[in-house]
């Protein structure tokens, strides 16, 4: 598939694809199979076989025989444009550092395949069979080879690996055999013969003749002589480890908890037993609403029960996958970027992230970004163009100088020294040079911004006259773009670049899209046909790569040969840029990542965030993680009672098994039968993607051409293909709710797999927050809705995923917190206005206390402090951090949580649906500048009521104890320090308000004022929490009235 096919448009369900040419010349890729030699100009000429000498396998560098000979004999063994070391090929004398003894040809037997058809056929069918049966039992891990399409012939490999000829004519069928288990490769290796001609020897003659062509003859080899061994043994360690919380932290932290949780039962115990006869209402209310604290904040707290921390080994990675003179061995990626508004989301934002993933550290060919284009804009259109062009120039330079990070926009401007640990002389003028490419590349960005501000009267066109297929973002084909690739996309140094593709799935009327998750589901497939890389990294628009190392960091989990096959996922913490310094309203969120999470990771994994997670694709197919081989039973004499009865089981255990044998060619030939039945009703119909779905270690699908696998990736992309399917329901991102990372993380974990959480010193991505006010809690109001719609979904956590038993329970804690947290904002918002009430009408929603159950409110006290304290010692956030936090759950519980359980109430009972509002990313000129500006939203006056009520009712209170005299001013304490509480937790939001002028606007003043005055007017009226008498006391008039 070449970079320079232009922009491929087309419907499936239609029958149409066309392909759009002239957007743009992209330079060609150099072509390597010339018959010049590009050291001496000599032509290369042809090996003993009559084929083309080719001196490298990997890239195919044209070298003729003669250079190749000298560069092995006295240069650097190495190919001048890979690097990679030259391996002897026949006819070719050996020379120091030459691995291989035998006296046979490396390259030949590299890759040796029977030319025998049966064997051939069989390789296939049992290679095919380890890939269905993944997830049903243990898996051999010496197939790694590429099954068949199923209607097909031979896949071809990844870029970067050496392709395997296919010696079968014709297509493969699959038949009964299918589930055998063989190796993929014969079983003979190179100098087998040799061994097995002289088995009949003793021992030591044996060992004798391996020291001899070792090289070790007359003396015992000791390995600690060899430097080379100390990394072999390194490369051999865990490429990660955990690491526990100190138990001088942790331990003092459990046992608090424990004597909060009874101290707390000690506590509402009393409130039950001591009720206020003369205000039951306001006791009442607040007794409901301590219980919910109390279950709320169980299921908070104990998931934090094993916090631990990890470590990586990015040396052991390379090491072990990246050794010197062999093929890179680190595993494809796919990487994810979604993107919907060019207006909200600005191009330029999203541009920077596709840069700092160009520039990543980690092989080219290994890398392929796909950008999602929801909204069918030309506008994200022309900026990749632009990007991708950029790119060249950017990448480079990025490599050059180890620069990070590796965005453009944030690299410069970084308020440092630059020239810290840069010796390169000419690296001041690059930096120079570049920036102003850079400055040339926003100008050319915004321009396009500016002109998609307004579209023409006959739509946009394109620059060879084509109308954009896009001009309705409602109704318009699938889009697919490669703009940098292996065939034409090369730096400005022409080294090749990483794949990056557009892509915009089609839309038409009367259709279910399913918002992000439908577009990232059709990126799963899309990829699964262009390039199925084994793990996915999701990413949104504005959040770029901030550490180039973080796949890195993801890999040294997801390959870890101990650990890594059961591992779904990888979730990096999210950090965030243009933050102000105090955080006023905790977008910063370090409560959750820096403790909730590493509790979390200590019990199953932490939950599924929505961005900044690398995927392990097998887990998205929906497939179970695999099982490990159970122990063998001990075997046991006759000499008890209870053993004779066991034999007895096991000789009707083996009776069993005879009768399982002989109806097992029925049963494999029935289960093959049900699987091709099953996978287009689970995946679709595509046999090309099926097939993909197949390959745990990725691989390109087969194919007849590239317009062949375009066509099939329009297909995928299609609106109909998921219909009767299960995508979305047990594939994929998980449809239902509009936090779909939720959902889509919980169901992987009631498979049985585990997620880990990574968190690298220098923070891996790095994203945009709204700090306006407003932005904010429109954006807490969407995770929250989120959360109810989940509560009320047949994947509900309170529910769902008991029968495999494989989530644990407090991992299970952990989520149906994460749902039902919204329904706080009730008894929060009681909570919050009883301070209120309790000041204007005299009443408490406690008795008088005595002395011991004094104790009571100030153990519980000290202990809600006492464990923030130590919460706080073991995770490093900072207190002003928590407090902020604390703040901001009260804000956001009686606003945005209010109004989402609402929402999520009015579309469970009455179907009225809520429309997803994208947060916006536009950035201020001005520093901090969007923290000032105000924008109306309902959402702000909940929380400005609260404040009104409450400081009306701490004038009314005071001026109350003022008139009544000294006897007052006790009771008054305990209601003034009770709506100061809320007055405190609303600070932040209070300033908020004012604005940069210390101004509220009119609206809210009037709306809230409004409120507050008919509440108040209400209550002197009704005064429900105060008993009344039908009459006058007729003992104290002495009158029957």
């Amino acid at each position: 598939m070449e970079a320079s096919a232009g922009l491929v448009a087309g419907s499936h369900n239609r029958n149409e694809l066309v392909v759009i040419h002239g957007h743009e010349e992209h330079k060609p890729l150099k072509d390597l199979s010339g018959q010049v030699c590009d050291i001496c100009g000599d032509e290369i000429g042809l090996t003993v076989d009559g084929d083309l000498f080719v001196a490298c396998n990997e890239c195919g560098f044209p070298v003729c025989r003669p250079c190749y000979e000298y560069e092995r004999r006295e240069g650097t063994q190495q190919c001048p444009q890979c690097k990679t070391r030259y391996k002897r090929l026949k006819g070719s004398p050996r020379v120091a550092g030459d691995e291989d003894e035998e006296d046979i040809d490396d390259i030949e037997h590299e890759f040796k395949v029977d030319d025998e058809q049966n064997k051939n056929r069989n390789i296939v069918e049992t290679i095919l069979h380890g890939k269905m049966t993944y997830g049903r039992g243990p898996e051999d891990e010496d197939s790694a080879q590429y099954p068949p399409v199923i209607a097909g012939t031979r896949s071809h490999p990844v870029s970067g690996e050496f392709p395997i000829s296919n010696h079968g004519n014709g297509e493969q069928t699959l038949g009964s055999s299918l589930h055998k288990r063989i190796h993929p490769y014969p079983a003979s290796e190179n100098g087998s013969a040799r061994w097995d001609d002289k088995k009949e020897g003793t021992w030591k003659e044996r060992m004798d003749d391996w020291k001899m062509q070792q090289g070790h003859v007359g003396e015992d080899y000791d390995d600690s002589a060899d430097p080379d061994m100390s990394m072999v043994d390194e490369a051999r360690q865990p490429l990660s480890r955990k690491v526990p919380i100190a138990s001088s932290k942790i331990n003092p932290y459990r046992m608090v908890i424990v004597a909060r949780l009874v101290i707390l039962a000690i506590f509402l115990r009393y409130r039950i037993l001591n009720p206020v006869h003369d205000a039951i209402g306001l006791w009442l209310t607040s007794i409901i609403c301590e219980i919910w604290f109390a279950v709320s904040w169980i299921l908070d707290q104990f998931p934090k029960w094993f916090p631990i921390d990890r470590e990586t080994y990015l040396d052991r990675l390379s090491l072990r996958y990246e050794r010197e003179g062999e093929p890179n061995m680190l595993a494809p990626v796919d990487i994810f970027v979604s993107t919907v508004d060019p207006m909200k989301e600005p191009p330029l934002v999203t541009a920077n992230t596709i840069l700092s993933i160009l520039a990543m550290d980690y092989p080219v060919d290994k890398i392929s970004c796909y950008l999602s284009d929801d909204g069918a804009s030309m506008c994200t259109f022309e900026a990749l163009s632009e990007t991708a062009e950029f790119g060249r120039k950017w990448v480079p330079f990025c490599k050059k100088f180890a620069i990070e990070p590796r965005a453009p926009e944030f690299y410069f401007s970084l308020k440092i020294d630059y020239l810290k640990d840069k010796v390169q002389p000419t690296f001041v003028k690059e930096r120079r040079a570049m920036k102003r490419e850079y400055e040339e590349f926003k100008v050319r960005i915004n321009a396009l911004v500016a002109k998609a501000t307004k579209m023409p009267a006959g739509g946009w066109i394109m620059q060879d006259g084509t109308p954009w297929p896009g001009n309705n973002t409602k109704d318009h084909p699938g889009m697919i773009q490669v703009f940098l690739g292996q065939s034409g996309g090369t730096d400005v140094d022409g080294h090749e670049l990483p794949r990056l593709v557009y892509v915009s799935r089609e839309k038409r009327p009367g259709f279910q899209h399913h918002k992000k998750a439908g577009a990232m589901n059709a990126l799963i497939r899309v990829s699964g046909v262009l390039t199925n890389a084994p793990f996915m990294l999701n990413l949104d628009c504005d959040h770029y790569l901030n550490n180039s190392k973080a796949v890195r960091e993801a890999m040294c989990f997801l390959m870890d040969p101990q650990m890594g096959k059961k591992v779904c996922f990888v979730q990096f913490p999210q950090r965030f840029d243009g933050i102000d310094k105090h955080d006023r309203y905790a977008n910063r969120n370090t409560v959750f990542f820096d403790i909730n999470m590493k509790g979390l990771d200590g019990i199953q994994g932490p939950v599924y965030v929505g961005t900044g997670c690398v995927f392990r694709r097998q887990a998205l197919y929906g497939y179970n993680p695999p099982k490990r081989a159970k122990r063998p039973r001990m075997v046991s004499c006759d000499c008890c009672p209870c053993f004779g009865r066991k034999k007895k089981l096991d000789k009707y255990k083996s009776e069993v098994n005879g009768d399982a044998a002989n109806g097992q060619g029925f049963e494999d030939d029935n289960e093959l039968l049900m699987s091709q039945m099953n996978f287009e009703k689970k995946f679709g119909q595509s046999a090309i993607f099926v097939t993909s779905t197949l390959m745990i270690e990725g691989g390109v699908p087969p194919s007849s051409s590239p317009a062949a696998l375009l066509k099939e990736a329009i297909h995928v992309i299609s609106c109909g293909y998921e219909d009767k399917t299960e995508w979305g329901l047990e594939l994929g991102w998980i449809y239902g709710s509009i936090t779909e990372d939720i959902l889509t993380g919980f169901k992987m974990h009631c498979r049985g797999w585990r997620s880990v959480y990574c968190m690298p010193k220098l923070a891996a991505f790095k994203g945009s927050a709204p700090i306006n006010l407003s932005d904010r809690l429109n954006q807490v109001l969407r995770w929250a809705l989120g959360s109810v719609e989940i509560f009320f979904s047949r994947h509900s956590p309170c529910w769902y995923g008991y029968k495999g038993g494989k989530l644990k329970w407090l991992e299970r804690l952990s989520y149906i917190n994460t749902t039902i947290y919204p329904f706080t904002s009730l008894p929060l918002l009681a909570y919050c206005t009883l301070p209120a009430v309790c000041l204007l009408t005299g009443k408490f929603i406690m008795p008088e206390i005595s002395t011991l159950a004094s104790l009571f409110f100030i153990a519980l006290f000290l202990s809600i402090f006492t464990t923030g304290i130590l919460e706080l010692r073991w995770s490093g956030v900072s207190i002003e951090e928590w407090w902020r936090n604390e703040q901001f759950w009260v804000i956001g519980g009686v606003s945005a949580h209010l109004f989402a359980v609402v929402q999520g109430l009015l579309k469970i009972l009455a179907g009225i649906d809520t429309n997803f509002t994208v947060t916006s990313k536009a950035t201020d000129d001005e520093d901090f500048g969007e923290l000032y500006a105000f924008k109306w939203t309902t959402l702000l006056i909940p929380p400005t009521t609260i404040l009104i009520i409450n400081l009306v009712g701490v004038v009314a209170g005071i001026s109350d104890a003022i008139n009544n005299g000294y006897n007052s001013w006790g009771p008054l304490f305990g209601k003034l320090f009770f709506s100061f509480w809320v007055i405190v937790h609303l600070y932040p939001f209070l300033k908020g308000l004012m604005g940069r002028q210390n101004r509220t606007p009119t609206i809210v003043v009037i709306w809230s004022i409004l409120l507050a005055s008919i509440f108040s007017l209400l209550w002197v009226r009704i005064d429900p929490f105060v008993l009344k008498t039908k009459g006058p006391d007729v003992k104290q008039c002495g009158v029957n009235c």
